[in-house]
């Protein structure tokens, strides 16, 4: 007793010189297509792995309406614009994420998120991890959540027959991101959102900016990916234009070569981190996650 007595001021001096442990960077997630906030067996799942890893955190997981119903219905019918804005009020409320936050999406969640980055710099956005993101779009949707279901087979038809008519673009998300290589004209003209994010109309200085105030942009990309066409859009890449059948890395790209979004200058910068994981679109595992995407949030 006597011993631990005399070690209490000295701990209490160290203390005081070390400061209080610092707290754990907040956490904002984003769940993707047909998907909700807090599903037990997704971002439920997710929310309890970092937690479990990282005691304290804060994870805010990303709910699109007033219950679990709408917020799978709008990743399917609210426009990603208004979504965007939704969550961007969010954040700028949220007294926990005021000092910054990374930001993690899976699928779709994952271009969202990129977008608030680029249009809502307060709170500050430290690092996003895209998981399995389309930041080029797709070109067809050869399986989607729940492969048997007539919303996807109703899906695909009217995005092959009139992804970029006003009405669809303004109230099916998939359609938003739909970026079809042999029309790049009416997709540059007529894509509400993904043409604008990827500054396909003219140079927003602000998106250019405030995506490169990210310290890192980790992008995952899964390897046997049967959902996402072409999978190399998780890395920025895409179909060569004018055709659907070969493809090229974001470093060949017109939005690389020009540096549009300032990604170049990340890349060199080290900011960029490209990942690939064995497995179908968002199949990972636990170890995997913790080896590999927990780092970047510690």
């Amino acid at each position: 007793m006597a011993a631990l007595r005399a070690a209490v001021p000295v701990l209490a001096l160290l203390g005081l010189c070390l400061g209080p442990a610092a707290a754990a960077t907040p956490l904002v997630i984003w769940h993707g297509m047909g998907d909700s906030c807090c599903n037990p067996v997704s971002m439920g799942y997710i929310q309890k792995l970092v937690q479990k890893q990282i005691p304290g955190i804060y994870v805010l997981s990303l709910k699109i309406g007033s219950n679990l119903l709408q917020d799978v219905e709008n990743s399917f019918f609210m426009n990603v614009n208004q979504q965007v804005r939704e969550v961007c009020s969010q954040l700028a409320t949220d007294p926990q994420l005021q000092g910054g936050y990374n930001a993690m999406g899976f699928s779709q969640g994952g271009q969202f998120l990129r977008a608030v980055a680029q249009r809502c710099p307060a709170p500050p956005m430290l690092s996003l991890i895209s998981i399995g993101g389309q930041h080029q779009g797709v070109y067809g949707f050869p399986r989607c959540p729940g492969e048997s279901s007539h919303l996807c087979d109703w899906i695909r038809k009217t995005l092959e027959l009139g992804a970029y008519s006003k009405a669809v673009q303004e109230h099916l998300v998939q359609a938003e991101y739909w970026h079809d290589p042999l029309k790049e004209e009416d997709y540059r003209k007529n894509s509400i959102f993904l043409a604008d994010i990827n500054q396909e109309r003219g140079i927003n200085e602000t998106y250019k900016k405030n995506l490169m105030a990210l310290k890192k942009f980790v992008m995952v990309k899964f390897l046997n990916d049967t959902m996402v066409d072409p999978p190399i859009s998780e890395w920025f890449g895409f179909y060569k234009s004018g055709q659907s059948k070969e493809t090229i890395p974001l470093q060949e790209t017109l939005l690389y070569k020009e540096d549009r979004l300032g990604l170049r200058e990340m890349d060199k910068a080290g900011k960029l981190v490209f990942l690939g994981v064995k497995g179908d679109h968002l199949h990972f595992s636990e170890e995997w996650f913790d080896s590999t995407i927990l780092p970047f949030l510690q």
